[in-house]
């Protein structure tokens, strides 16, 4: 492409995947001061928040706001059967919505809990009653709330899940709820046996946010599963060529939106022995060249 990708994406990165070492305010202000990103996607700073907010405020950065360590860190699911289980999940995600409105986030994300095979209908139904919840709050404050979509029998084994089932969830969701949306993630592509045009084709209608990053899915390999190494690891799933399919198909089906640029966030995180600016620009020189070679 001719023109620069800042064009028709708010170009972000996920702080705390990309920066698990480094002090959080020390992160958030070199991202701040790195004029190659458009967004920031965060997860909150404890009795630091302050703090944050106040490198955020003049940074001209749109902020994200990830819920879903708030589930994965306490291991809370959404969608379990045991109903004081699933309000504990509901409460902490009608918080996240309050603290993201704290940073002026637009919305939250968050994802499914885990599932078996034996409930999953069960678990559905529980899963639309939270987000349903955590849809009608975040609408009275004029936010959004997303769902990522997640492997489902890999790593995370998550309820959504594959994109068929994502696709309907989102309809459902949509019957009642305007502000809902998907998150997809080029990283959990090869994790749900799914291809970029598959994936982006089946959920285009619910589509709201996008991630690019890295995988490793052969058994027994260092890095296995939803790990988002950096790009060219060993073994691993996605390069610049799987990038740049992904750019393309998003072209394809109109999400080049220049008015009102989507974000798209790397999801990197270094793996022990690796240093976490080195990812980074690892993950920029692979974005800087995929869109280059994408055809006007």
């Amino acid at each position: 492409m001719k023109e620069p990708i800042q064009k028709y994406f708010q170009v972000g990165v996920i702080q705390w995947m990309s920066y698990p070492h480094r002090d959080p305010i020390e992160s958030l202000r070199a991202i701040c001061a790195d004029s190659y990103f458009d967004a920031v996607e965060i997860k909150g700073y404890g009795a630091r928040n302050a703090e944050a907010r106040a490198l955020l405020g003049p940074s001209h950065l749109a902020v994200c706001y990830g819920a879903q360590p708030r589930l994965l860190g306490p291991k809370l699911n959404p969608n379990s059967l045991d109903e004081a289980e699933r309000r504990r999940a509901e409460a902490t995600l009608l918080e996240a919505v309050d603290e993201a409105e704290y940073f002026q986030a637009k919305g939250i994300a968050f994802l499914a809990g885990k599932w078996a095979e034996d409930t999953r209908e069960e678990a559905y139904a529980q899963l639309l009653k939270t987000a349903r919840t955590v849809c009608g709050y975040a609408a009275e404050k004029g936010m959004r709330a997303e769902l990522e979509v997640f492997d489902f029998d890999m790593d995370k084994a998550a309820l959504i899940g594959p994109a068929p089932y994502a696709a309907r969830f989102a309809a459902d969701m949509r019957t009642t709820h305007s502000n809902f949306g998907l998150l997809v993630d080029l990283s959990h592509f090869p994790t749900t046996y799914e291809t970029s045009r598959f994936v982006v084709q089946t959920l285009r209608p619910y589509i709201t946010h996008f991630h690019f990053g890295n995988a490793v899915v052969r058994p027994g390999c260092e890095g296995y599963g939803d790990q988002h190494p950096r790009f060219g690891y060993p073994n691993s799933a996605n390069d610049t060529p799987e990038l740049l399919d992904y750019l393309q198909v998003l072209k394809e089906e109109g999400f080049f939106r220049a008015k009102d640029p989507y974000v798209l966030s790397m999801e990197v995180s270094p793996r022990p022995g690796e240093e976490e600016e080195i990812v980074l620009a690892n993950t920029k020189r692979v974005l800087n060249r995929a869109w280059a070679m994408l055809e006007d």
